[in-house]
């Protein structure tokens, strides 16, 4: 038996031990999700937390296909989508709130300088419906039609969102990555 089937094995049987292992294993690369979903770091830690109650209330029902760490990142990624529908009133309109559609394709910038953690910086300080609808689609692959059902807005509602969303990440990429020109040329 695989070492992650006798863990299972093990946390379905109720072994703290097996419980903290696999938090251990797995808590980081999960909260790094969380963080992609959420606005703080202590909204990310509620959803890990909830996420985790959740993957071992569910243990039962993992059926050893596929990866199990697909299965709890889909786990993470639900709980987050419900955390998200708590926290914001959801109706199904379009939005009102304008911002403008990008005029041209994004220029061939060098964003040489920008590190993986800066685009994350980046991604978070979208406004929330904006980050959910870029995290499910550009990261996870759903379709809009998908995320108009999760998150309880239109198909184009959810495109016009993604699409804000990528006009206000070109421009806060744009941004910084002039300013780190700017440092380095000095």
């Amino acid at each position: 038996m695989s070492d992650i089937k006798n863990i299972i094995k093990g946390c379905l049987a109720g072994s703290r031990r097996d419980q903290e292992l696999l938090y251990r294993r797995h808590a980081s690369k999960l909260y790094a999700i969380c963080l992609q979903y959420s606005g703080n770091d202590e909204e990310a830690r509620d959803i890990l937390q909830e996420g985790f109650i959740k993957i071992f209330e569910n243990l039962i029902h993992y059926k050893h296909e596929g990866s199990f760490e697909g299965w709890m990142r889909r786990i993470i990624v639900n709980t987050a989508l419900e955390h998200y529908r708590s926290k914001h009133n959801l109706y199904r309109v379009d939005d009102i709130e304008l911002i403008p559609e990008p005029d041209a394709e994004p220029d061939n910038e060098d964003y040489s300088g920008l590190e993986a953690v800066d685009l994350l910086d980046i991604i978070r300080e979208l406004p929330p419906k904006y980050r959910m609808v870029f995290n499910l689609f550009a990261i996870e692959g759903y379709s809009h039609r998908e995320i108009g059902r999760m998150v309880n807005i239109s198909e184009g509602t959810s495109k016009s969102n993604l699409s804000r969303a990528r006009v206000i990440l070109q421009r806060r990429v744009g941004s910084i990555a002039g300013i780190t020109r700017k440092v380095a040329n000095g």
